[in-house]
């Protein structure tokens, strides 16, 4: 075991330093190829910065393939299955399309044409669902019609979450890395831990995956240096889409049900990978709400459900007065959350304290959702350690403006109720001293 483990870690590595080094000659192409668009009213960010940042992501997912192809265990992947072969020439082909997007501004329609197209020809090398596992009745099997339509179908809607959700710097790339994280877990797991060996292709996807997002994100932070990209956004939705078809298309429910003890406890046992194609996507279930929303949304208001908005969870959480990096983390916790609470219970359904630890996070992230209306302030006798912003009003009115005068500041004047700037900073009377934060921004 330690020696696939070993090639793993291995793959991971290689890709993370090739998406890592490309990055930087991509951002210096980006610029001279004038791939940098104009500030739009809905950006957050207020400096144009390159894209095309997919560029490196995809260099990255080549050269983790090609590392697993040369190592002794991991070569069996692709001399047993077809499934890197078709996930290459489907990535390949929506990289593209994202490339010509991400410079000339691709119409909405063509690039759902072009989804459902890459989607299709990785259906054609094989990489399709068979069975689906239905709780209470068993495994149940699909005609080829079917599985070929629920797999163009998982395809398609992945990519649009996760390019619905990359709108701050960071969120995107964090979010998928996390949930290839916990598929990575679960899909080695299946392999070693019931001996079957077709999880593997899944198993390899996610590591790879995790570099292509490792690799990127120093980049990516906030302030961002360069975008994704619907390049790269479009290009890691595949890839998650891809490992999660690969479980369900050659992971044999009759194997699981030999070591699970039966086929219904099989099915109970798989729950947590399938439960993506039944509701769907628990693996990236925050990119999948903002998804469904967003179109409800937008159909509501009689827009196309591919216009661009300012109504998007991240938003939102600008909007309650998180600042950028603290509402990117908070994605990141409910991503995790949600992610590793799926893998936690296949591992022990029965255990009560899975459930437990679940519900005592949810509260802690509900907590953190509700921070800005609750800014915790410091006791008089400790202001003086603290930043202003968790000093008493009068307190940190008197030393904004010190520090923004350099002299003795005039008395404060009452502090508006209910009053306050993005990061929680009490603004003072009728304006508030921090300008700059005053502006929630608005959503790339």
């Amino acid at each position: 075991m330690g020696q696939p483990v070993r090639e793993y870690l291995l793959t991971l590595c290689v890709t993370v330093a090739v998406t890592y080094l490309l990055t930087g000659p991509v951002r210096k192409f980006a610029i001279a190829a004038g791939a940098m668009p104009e500030i739009r009213a809905r950006d957050v960010h207020r400096e144009p910065t390159p894209r095309l940042g997919g560029i490196a992501m995809f260099g990255g997912l080549c050269a983790g393939l090609l590392v697993a192809d040369h190592l002794p265990n991991l070569n069996g992947v692709f001399e047993l299955s077809n499934e890197p072969r078709a996930l290459l020439s489907g990535a390949a082909l929506i990289w593209l399309i994202g490339v010509l997007d991400d410079k000339f501004e691709i119409d909405a329609l063509i690039k759902l044409g072009a989804q459902m197209i890459a989607a299709g020809v990785m259906v054609m090398q094989g990489l399709t669902i068979l069975w689906i596992p239905v709780p209470g009745v068993g495994t149940v099997a699909l005609t080829q019609w079917q599985g070929n339509l629920l797999t163009v179908a998982l395809v398609v809607i992945t990519i649009n979450a996760v390019n619905f959700v990359d709108g701050l710097d960071g969120l995107a790339a964090g979010m998928v890395c996390i949930a290839a994280a916990a598929f990575f877990l679960y899909g080695y797991r299946i392999w070693f831990g019931y001996g079957i060996e077709a999880a593997a292709p899944a198993t390899l996807f996610a590591a790879i995956l995790m570099g292509m997002c490792l690799g990127f994100l120093p980049h990516n932070m906030h302030p961002a240096r360069i975008f994704m990209g619907d390049s790269g956004s479009m290009l890691i939705g595949l890839v998650l889409a891809a490992g999660t078809i690969s479980i369900t298309g050659q992971v044999d429910p009759d194997t699981m049900a030999l070591f699970a003890g039966g086929e219904r406890n099989a099915t109970h046992a798989m729950l947590p990978v399938f439960i993506p194609l039944l509701l769907p996507l628990t693996i990236i279930a925050i990119p999948m709400t903002d998804l469904i929303l967003a179109i409800v949304r937008r159909t509501w208001n009689g827009q196309s459900p591919f216009a661009a908005d300012r109504g998007h969870l991240h938003h939102r959480l600008l909007e309650l007065g998180h600042s950028h990096s603290r509402a990117v983390l908070i994605m990141y916790f409910w991503s995790g959350l949600f992610a590793f609470s799926a893998v936690a219970y296949s591992v022990h359904s029965a255990s009560m304290w899975i459930v437990f630890v679940i519900a005592l996070l949810s509260a802690v992230g509900l907590v953190l959702l509700l921070l800005p209306r609750f800014t915790p302030r410091a006791p008089r006798w400790a202001e003086f350690l603290v930043p202003p912003r968790y000093r008493h009003a009068e307190r940190a009115a008197e030393a904004a403006a010190q520090d923004a005068s350099g002299r003795e500041p005039e008395p404060a004047r009452p502090v508006a109720a209910g009053v306050s700037g993005v990061n929680g900073a009490t603004a003072v009377g009728p304006r508030s001293r921090f300008p700059e934060r005053r502006k929630a921004g608005s959503a790339r």
